[in-house]
Parts: structure tokens; sequence; C-alpha cells
């Protein structure tokens, strides 16, 4: 069978999506037209409707209008998961501009270095002191014509509003507004709520993502209105019982993962956000108990922390039906125990931003597999390819590259001709990822291709060291990097966090890594940390570790 996994598709998912899709601004104002009342978005006890939505939504278009953005503009958004990130994402889409988002964590160095790169000329952003004082002190440096500044307490529920003040008291920034810098509040009040934009062109750039986290230099994605409408789409047939439910909005939106998951995804089955900026387990099993939070994509370390909450059996988390997993490894002990807990089925996703990002993903309702990836989307084509060549396909449990083609794939890199010819050849995006296939056609992550260590020859793969590494009860977290070394060309160094409270020797490491490796897949060197390099979605850097060695 060509694509063995079609079989293994839910019943009513079809195989092809491509030629039902329209850009991501026309769900949103049809939600408005046929659910005005239905609640788009939760913040903190506050509703939003579809209908109030899609007007905030046309008020920020006018004034962008008004500012002088026009098509194919870049607008920038400096933002944490909160409404204003949602109606300025839609809004700056709805008028032919080209949304850039920036991770909120960014210094002043990293956002200045984006926004030029991305040739932004309007920002949107909070008032908050963390987020405001960067784009203070490189406004005149990028030359942004404007900034839009927005306040937490402009949505929020009206006693919370009233405190608001006095609890974020010296956290809130001193903006002195004019010579460019504007209000939120003052113009969308003003903004009519009405808004004629242009037609909007399924292949025209929609967004310029930022990705590199783990590979060095931010590189700007381009995607298209086609490429993120049809993810979010994919993603809707994926979870085809997600119409009018529940979503918890808690992965950032500024990362793609969140960006198609917790918004898009919810707009498109018009759905519920209910939106929580940060992420913490506690407040995370109120608001699910509260909201009867129906589908919650995160993270690893999300469903771990939550497995751990002390007395989380109190709390009604049967509304639950579908968790997703994805950006690392799903640990099986993990997946196991939060589906007692919570009576939910947490399945494994894979994809990255070059693919807007979804490309696989465990069956929602049918069979899935534990340690897999899943199978490919509709529309979605996967297969593994050697390592030397990336030309010649290789039989099921064979390891090689992952290449996928569909049309969430990219149009290329912003400004980066030559890197996206090395990564898009013949319409297959080559992911740097080293997978393998089963006979069903479901797929298994086992590393990076830039991760590989080569031992006298010999490739070692580090998460196969580290999943070794980490079945010793007392090691918590692991790295494994490769080092270099005169006589082998480079060893394994394994960086190790400890449990809480416990010792380990270097050599009773060792001795545990020589009864389950290959002597030369045993790490020579071992260092200790308290805590490992990380992505903002908690995935490892062992980029981080190598510059280390370097410097």
């Amino acid at each position: 069978m060509d694509k063995p996994w079609m079989q293994f598709y839910d019943e009513g998912v079809p195989t092809s999506v491509e030629e039902r899709v329209d850009p991501l601004p026309y769900y949103l104002e049809e939600d408005a037209r046929s659910a005005p009342q239905f609640p788009a978005i939760i913040f903190y006890g506050k509703t939003i409707t579809y209908g109030e939505l899609n007007k905030l939504v046309n008020r920020l278009a006018n004034v962008l209008r008004k500012l002088g953005i026009k098509e194919g503009d870049k607008v920038g958004l400096f933002l944490p998961n909160t409404p204003q990130a949602i109606i300025a994402f839609y809004a700056t889409l709805k008028l032919g501009a080209i949304v850039v988002q920036n991770n909120p964590l960014y210094t002043a160095r990293e956002l200045e270095h984006q926004l030029k790169d991305a040739e932004v000329e309007t920002l949107i952003t909070l008032d908050l002191e963390e987020l405001y004082d960067k784009v203070d002190q490189i406004r005149n440096v990028v030359g942004l014509k404007n900034v839009i500044v927005g306040s937490l307490r402009e949505y929020l529920p009206p006693t919370k509003a009233l405190l608001y003040p006095f609890a974020m008291r010296g956290k809130i920034a001193f903006v002195k507004y004019g010579g460019g810098i504007y209000a939120w509040h003052d113009v969308i009040r003003t903004a009519v709520p009405e808004f004629v934009g242009p037609e909007l062109k399924l292949d025209d750039v929609a967004l310029i993502q930022y990705t590199g986290a783990t590979t060095g230099t931010a590189k700007g994605v381009m995607l298209t209105h086609r490429n993120i409408s049809i993810n979010a789409y994919q993603a809707f047939l994926w979870f085809k019982k997600s119409l009018h439910k529940q979503f918890l909005s808690v992965l950032p939106y500024f990362h793609i993962y969140g960006m198609t998951t917790a918004m898009n995804l919810p707009i498109i089955s018009c759905s519920t956000m209910v939106i929580m900026p940060l992420f913490k387990p506690r407040e995370i099993v109120e608001a699910i108990e509260r909201y009867k939070i129906y589908f919650f994509p995160g993270i690893p370390q999300m469903f771990a922390a939550l497995t751990r909450l002390p007395k989380i059996e109190r709390y009604d988390l049967s509304s639950l039906c579908v968790c997703v997993s994805g950006a690392a490894p799903l640990p099986r002990e993990v997946e196991v125990r939060f589906e007692q807990l919570s009576g939910a089925r947490l399945i494994e996703g894979y994809g990255l931003t070059e693919a807007s990002p979804v490309t696989h993903c465990n069956p929602a309702y049918g069979m899935k597999k534990s340690g897999s990836i899943g199978i490919p989307w509709p529309d979605t084509d996967a297969k593994v390819v050697d390592l030397m060549t990336g030309e010649e396909e290789l039989p099921p449990g064979q390891e090689g590259e992952l290449i996928v083609r569909g049309p969430q794939v990219m149009k290329g890199y912003w400004k980066r001709d030559g890197l996206t010819s090395t990564v898009l050849r013949d319409g297959w995006l080559y992911t740097g990822d080293i997978a393998k296939m089963d006979e069903d056609g479901f797929f298994y992550i086992v590393g990076r291709k830039k991760d590989i260590i080569i031992v006298r020859g010999y490739n070692v793969n580090p998460e196969e060291v580290e999943a070794v590494l980490l079945e010793h009860p007392r090691i918590k977290e692991v790295a494994v990097i490769g080092v270099p070394d005169e006589v082998h060309g480079e060893i394994p160094k394994a960086y190790v966090v400890l449990e809480e409270g416990v010792t380990l020797e270097p050599k009773e490491i060792i001795d545990f890594c020589r009864e389950r490796l290959a002597e030369y897949k045993v790490p020579k060197y071992i260092e200790y940390r308290d805590r490992l390099p990380k992505s903002i979605i908690g995935k490892v850097l062992r980029r981080k570790l190598r510059e280390e060695l370097i410097g």
C-alpha cells in the first residue's frame, strides 16, 4: 500500500481538504454571522463573543489602515496570550498585511534583530515594563513608525479591572503617548466596527514566523494564507468533534504550535478559547473544571507537571476528551499517568515551523501508538530517506531523514533563497529529523540529523543515550552532546540534573550506561547541572551546550 497510514484515519476524516480552504479571517466573519453570541474568548472570567471579537478585529484593521498600513506591510506583535494577541493577528491578516510574531521573553537585542530582519515598521505590545521597556530601547534604532500599546486591564471583568492598578503596581511602564505611540483603548474606541478589506489571495504571505531556537540564528519562515488556513482546517477535520467546544489556550500564540492549535483551530471550529497567559498547574485544573474544557493542546512538561499536582483527584476533569502533546517526545509514563488521572485521551503529534506546523498526529479517536508521532494528515505525504543523498526512500524500520510535502509547507525562508533551496527540494521539505516508519505507516522520531555524534565513524544518536540515562531513578533530566576528541573524532558527554536530595557519582553513571549500551555510545564525561537550557516550549537546547564548550 502506497500510503498505509490512510487505513487508520478516523471515520469521516477525508484524505484531501485543499479545495475547501479560505483565508482565516473569513472563518471569523462566518462565526460572527452564524453564532454572534457564542463565546469566542474567556479571559480571567471576561467573555468576548464572536460578534464582539469580529467587531474588535474590524476596528483595529481600520486603525492600521489609517496609520498607512497596506497589503504586504509587516506588523509586529510583541504580546503574550491575551485578547489583544488574537485581535491584532486577525486584523493584520484581514488588512492583507503580514504578521511578524515576537517572543515576549526576548531581550531588547533579540527583538531588535528580528524586527530589523523582517523590516517591521509597526509594532503592537502591552504597557507591561517587561515588554514596553524593551520596545522603547530599540524603537529608534529599528525605525518603528507606529507603536500601539495595550493594557491587560482592557479585557478584564469590572472588579479585576478596578483592582488591576494596585495588583500591578511597579510592573506598569511609563508610556509617553504621541509621536507615533498610540494607546490601544483610544484608537480602538474611536474606530468604526465595519471593515471592507482587500480580497485575500491564498498564495500571498500572511505570516513571517521566526524559527531556529534549536539550530542557531533565527530564520524567518514565510507562510501563506493557504499554509496557515489549511493547517488549521486539517486540525479541524482530524479533531472533528471539536465544533462549539471549549479549548484551553495556554500554549503561547507567538509560537507556531500554539497559534495553530490554540487560536486558529478554535476559530475555524467556532469554539471558545479559555486564555491563560501562564502555565500554573493548579490554575489549569481549576479552569478545566470550571469551563468544562474539551480540548487541551500542550507539551510533555505540562502534562508531566499535572500528574505531579497534589490532590489533583479532587478536581473534575471529566470534560476533557482530547489532549495533544507536541514539541518534544512524550514519555510513556506521563501518557499513562495523565490518562489515568484525567480520563482523557493524550496523543502525540509532530510538526515544524516550516510546515505551519503540523504534519503528523496519532488518530484522535482511533488506534494510537505510544512513542509514535502518528500518521500524516490529509493531503500530507511523508517518507524516510537516506542520510547521505536524501534521495533513496528507505523501507519500514530503517532510520533516515524524515521529509514531508503538503499544502501546509512554507513558501520559503525570508531573504534566504540559498537556505530555502537546501531544505525544499522538488516540493519536499527536508526536516532534519531522523525518523523511521513502521509497516502500518506510523512514524517515530529518533533524533536530529545535526545532533548525531560520530565516534570512530559510528553514528551515535544522543536521544538513545539520554533515554538510557533517564532509566536511572536518581536522574531527573539529561542532555548528551558530542565533544571533540583527537583519537575518536567525537565522544559523548552527558549533562545531568539529579533528582532533589540525591547524589550519584560519575563512575556510577558510566557503569550504568556500559551495562546497556555499546562502548562507543557510553558518555566519557559527566557534568552536573541544576538546570538545562531550554526553548520557550521546553525543548532542551543542545546547541547552547555546544556553544558553551566553544566559548
